[in-house]
């Protein structure tokens, strides 16, 4: 293997600002050199200049891809970064790569995320069929699958996935050395895409049921919902700000300015799942205690009465009952803010989990050497 081992990560659209985690994990590389492919690019904080666009118009050649799976330009993209492995963010992903890297002979490496495994095989119809298909495809094909959870693990070998191919690894965040002084401007602060399984109606209705005073309460983030969520919140009469997508350092300053971050995350009616929410952990590595669901992953990251609170799904009195006490009891929210981030940094550290993840990938890559 040569002393450069290259890793070339692929993800079709490159990249949503809400995919932070992808870009973190692979910028915190240290003994793999990243290069970054997509398909098409996504006008956003995360976009590079530098980053390998394979269609930038979509086009014909792009649709071949989604319906076979095999591009002779991906494949000389591949070609020309010369990666000693590809690592593919989300199971319809691995599908669009796993074509490329089977005729260049590289291993193919595919993290699962949530939705892939959970909402998008239940579509109905032949898109259905056709997702599962191609899911079952990128499974066989990959030498490795990574699961953001256990819950998330479970659901790719529901989907076909070989169990002992997929290892649970969760993708990690940054912690600071030390956490900012700052003065706190909000009493809860939710982070995320405006879509069914992030249950904001649930905390806008939580927020409605409590008073003297009423919590001010911040939204970061965009979606098909946040319209609606938005007058939702002016018809209760919320102190609710919206301030849509914001790049990731604002992020880390508007949590910093909060007294706790609610994650009120459900199972969508279509079958939609959280895997593990990462701003669940940016929260906590700056001492922030969290209110979450009993959802999915999020019970492996949050400590009920350690590092947070947790509520079970679709219960807004719950959750409103949680707020309250953490918001009228200071040294609770510090206790469990401080334990909180103890955990993250033991075990989600973003350098620490991203060392693991090196050695997964010299795992895969040795495996295909002796195989070749």
């Amino acid at each position: 293997m040569p002393t450069e081992r290259r890793v070339a990560i692929w993800r079709s659209a490159m990249l949503p600002g809400s995919e932070t985690f992808v870009r973190a994990q692979g910028d915190a590389l240290t003994r793999w050199h990243p290069s970054w492919i997509g398909a098409t690019r996504v006008t956003s904080a995360l976009s590079r200049d530098d980053d390998t666009i394979t269609f930038p118009g979509g086009g014909s050649a792009f649709l071949r891809l989604r319906l076979t799976g095999e591009s002779p330009r991906l494949r000389a993209a591949l070609t020309g970064l010369r990666p000693n492995l590809v690592h593919a963010h989300f199971g319809g992903d691995g599908f669009l790569v796993s074509g490329s890297a089977r005729r260049l002979g590289v291993p193919l490496v595919v993290t699962v995320h949530g939705h892939d495994v959970t909402r998008q095989p239940k579509s109905p119809g032949l898109r259905g069929l056709r997702y599962r298909r191609n899911l079952r495809t990128a499974f066989d094909r990959a030498s490795l699958i990574l699961a953001v959870s256990g819950v998330i693990r479970d659901r790719a070998v529901d989907c076909g996935a070989d169990p002992a191919k997929v290892r649970v690894h969760y993708t990690g965040v940054p912690v600071p050395g030390t956490l900012p002084l700052v003065p706190k401007r909000w009493d809860v602060v939710f982070v995320g895409r405006f879509v069914p399984k992030k249950g904001v109606d649930d905390l806008l209705t939580a927020l409605a049921s409590m008073h003297s005073p009423r919590p001010r309460a911040l939204f970061i983030g965009d979606g098909p919902l946040q319209a609606q969520m938005r007058e939702r919140a002016e018809s209760l009469r919320l102190d609710a700000t919206f301030v849509g997508d914001q790049p990731p350092e604002s992020v880390q300053r508007h949590l910093a300015e909060s007294r706790m971050l609610a994650a009120p995350s459900r199972t969508a009616p279509d079958g939609d799942t959280e895997g593990l929410p990462t701003t669940i952990l940016e929260a906590a590595a700056l001492g922030l205690p969290v209110v979450a669901t009993r959802h999915s992953g999020i019970p492996e990251a949050v400590t009920h009465n350690e590092t947070g609170l947790l509520t079970a799904e679709n219960a807004p009195t719950d959750l409103a009952a949680a707020m309250t006490r953490l918001l009228g009891d200071a040294d609770l929210r510090h206790r469990l803010g401080a334990q909180a981030r103890r955990h993250i940094t033991t075990n989600f550290n973003l350098q620490d989990q991203t060392r693991a993840l090196e050695s997964l990938y010299d795992e895969v890559a040795a495996q295909a050497l002796q195989t070749a």
